[in-house]
């Protein structure tokens, strides 16, 4: 018979396998009169009704505020240094403060939900390769500053090296600043997150380059917006097409996204 694996069934024969419920039966276009199904169609249930998984006991404000305010700092550093590198100060400024007060909402989130704020310093006591949230910790400890310092510069004026510095690592920090919490959302056992793991990184980078576009759209003269207005596009594009894309291969799991209060 057909076995199942993580990457599907294998091994089915077409034709082969028993149709239960109203789907069984020769006549599958027409019923006929007082036929019954004489299966049941299957009901995804656990033993004495309760939760196959325990509920994640994350605030869902805090977290939905630390994944979207983390990626929209992100893609808005590769948008300053773009605008640094090309002369559009129009772009550049904004996105640099946007990056700046991105991230430090994100972190603020964060420690929100995490109670105090020894907690998260406690996660940098060790450094574990394994770990997505001991990753993405070191990446924020090492991304905040750096853009915090490149807002500071151009607020006061002053260091303005140091602050070309500062804007060009936050910058090669960003995109995995954006994406890593998506690894981080993979690795748990809630079935619609880690069995999208393939594309869910690629979703969560086009939804911050849409985030960090509209920032800078709204901030920027439109004679300096050029490069905002083609990574918004490309942004939208590559969130649509990996969330289509994941949907269609993760079939059942991928039903929470458009059903109840999920949906």
């Amino acid at each position: 018979g057909p076995d199942v694996t993580r990457d599907g069934v294998r091994g089915a024969r077409p034709g082969r396998e028993a149709v239960t419920g109203a789907r069984g039966g020769r006549h599958r276009g027409r019923r006929r009169r007082g036929e019954q199904p004489m299966v049941p169609d299957a009901e995804f249930s656990s033993y004495y009704g309760t939760p196959v998984l325990n509920r994640p006991t994350w605030k869902a404000l805090d977290i939905a505020g630390y994944l979207y305010l983390g990626g929209l700092a992100g893609a808005s550093s590769l948008l300053a240094a773009g605008g640094r590198l090309t002369g559009r100060p129009g772009l550049e400024v904004p996105a640099k403060l946007g990056a700046a007060g991105g991230i430090s909402l994100s972190l603020a989130a964060l420690v929100h939900d995490l109670g105090r704020p020894a907690r998260f310093l406690n996660m940098l006591r060790v450094f574990k390769p394994t770990s997505p949230m001991s990753v993405g910790s070191w990446l924020l400890a090492g991304y905040a500053p750096l853009a915090l310092t490149a807002a500071a510069t151009e607020a006061a004026g002053r260091c303005r090296r140091l602050g070309s510095a500062a804007t060009l690592g936050s910058a090669v920090l960003g995109p995995a600043v954006a994406t890593y919490t998506a690894v981080l959302l993979a690795d748990t056992a809630v079935p619609s997150w880690h069995e999208g793991y393939r594309e869910l990184p690629f979703v969560f980078a086009g939804s911050a380059a849409t985030a960090a576009s509209g920032l800078a759209l709204a901030a920027a003269p439109p004679d300096q917006a050029g490069p905002a207005r083609r990574l918004a596009v490309l942004g939208a594009a590559l969130e649509l097409g990996a969330y289509r894309t994941m949907k269609r291969r993760i079939g059942l799991a991928a039903e929470p996204f458009g059903q109840g209060r999920a949906g």
